[in-house]
Parts: structure tokens; sequence; C-alpha cells
């Protein structure tokens, strides 16, 4: 997950005001994709297989 600027082959979301933006091709082979926060940053957890995915969102 990184900060940038929507694609053209991008599938936008806005959720409670925050744009997400996907690859369409990621997001098929992903998808569902759940991305919750808490207070050490965020969990990404997708239909691919393996451990879910957490990190911090730095800006």
């Amino acid at each position: 997950m990184t900060l940038d600027e929507p694609k053209e082959n991008d599938t936008i979301f806005i959720e409670q005001g925050i744009t997400f933006a996907i690859d369409r091709d990621l997001l098929e082979k992903a998808g569902p994709i759940q991305l919750d926060y808490s207070e050490t940053g965020f969990q990404l957890t997708s239909s691919l297989a393996g451990p879910a995915f957490d990190f911090q969102l730095l800006t």
C-alpha cells in the first residue's frame, strides 16, 4: 500500500471520505480485500494465499 494518484487502470473506492485506488487486475486476483486500522497500523487481508500483511502508512 502506498500513497499515489489513481491510474487509468485502477478501481476507485471512497469510504468515509477516504479515496482508495487499486489496480483492476490485482483486485480481480486478490479480492475481496479488507483494510483494518488499529493502534499499531493497518492490516490488509485478501483472498491471496499467505498471512495478513501488517504495515504502517507513512505520510
